[in-house]
């Protein structure tokens, strides 16, 4: 499959494990999470692509079905069946933004939320407003990120060659094992000049996949 990219959010490989990711994530617009930059942590099972990835929220926010104190998110609240077919570009880009922005509030994490937010939507709303502007604050965030990663303020680097690595390597060995739906493949290059070359054999040792602990991932549509 075909990676989609974005310039809603950025990621970065922790410690170069492409099971493990730290991704910066922008609030929906025209939501009342719009303007407020949250850091969510993904990680791949051995199963992935056929099992989905587990996603947790490490900035506070308010949602029906966001865990306040864990942060954990499940994707079968927006009734999506996930399917190898769906990469973690498609989750940042569609099923997060989706779900913040409609909220299944009969199946919640966080029953305060959920009350909220089917007695008095107004309300609900302003109470989300309040946690942007207390907990995702966008410098503040983007700060942190940067710091625990290794990188560098503003620096544009690898972006949709580390996550479509991250995404082609455990997809690729998965589909190796069973007789499944592969990926199609995609390059990119990443700042350093260092190619990130999905047009090579999926099945390839993942050493040979060149990533830099100072490279900033930085999705550009």
């Amino acid at each position: 499959m075909k990676l989609l990219m974005s310039s809603d959010f950025k990621a970065s490989l922790i410690d170069d494990n492409l099971k493990e990711l730290c991704v910066c994530l922008e609030g929906p617009r025209d939501t009342p999470y719009e303007g407020g930059l949250w850091k969510v942590h993904v990680e791949l099972p051995e199963q992935y692509p056929y099992k989905s990835p587990s996603i947790g929220f490490e900035t506070k926010i308010f949602h029906p079905n966001i865990d306040e104190q864990s942060g954990s998110v499940c994707l079968d609240v927006i009734n999506q069946t996930w399917s190898p077919m769906f990469t973690i570009t498609h989750i940042f880009e569609t099923f997060i933004p989706q779900l913040l922005n409609y909220p299944n509030a009969a199946d919640p994490l966080n029953g305060d939320a959920s009350s909220l937010y089917l007695s008095n939507k107004a309300l609900y709303e302003d109470k989300v407003r309040t946690y942007v502007r207390k907990y995702a604050n966008r410098s503040d965030v983007l700060r942190q990120f940067n710091e625990e990663m290794g990188l560098e303020p503003d620096s544009d680097d690898e972006a949709s060659g580390a996550v479509g690595a991250a995404h082609e390597s455990v997809s690729g060995q998965a589909a190796g094992e069973a007789d499944a739906v592969r990926a199609e493949p995609h390059g990119d290059k990443g700042g350093d000049g260092n190619d990130v070359d999905l047009d090579d054999d999926l099945d390839d040792d993942l050493s040979s996949v060149d990533m830099n602990d100072d490279d900033d991932l930085d999705m550009d549509l």
